[in-house]
């Protein structure tokens, strides 16, 4: 997905960061970021049980109309 990211590559995006959002607001920016990831990991372990569920009634389904 991402070409070889180095040292040097992520040392320039870390001044990037710390120019934009300045060395105050840089943990809180990657408290957040990192909040975010785990919402979105549970959100999608969720969804993936939802749909195996789904799926399993809907079969149960399909062999109760059978009998």
């Amino acid at each position: 997905m991402f070409p070889h990211i180095g040292v040097p590559e992520l040392l320039v995006i870390l001044v990037i960061a710390l120019v934009v959002f300045g060395p105050g607001k840089l943990p809180d920016v990657g408290k957040a970021l990192g909040k975010s990831i785990r919402e979105f990991k549970s959100a999608s372990k969720e969804d993936e049980t939802k749909t195996i569920d789904v799926a399993a009634k809907k079969s149960e389904e399909d062999k109760a109309e059978k009998k």
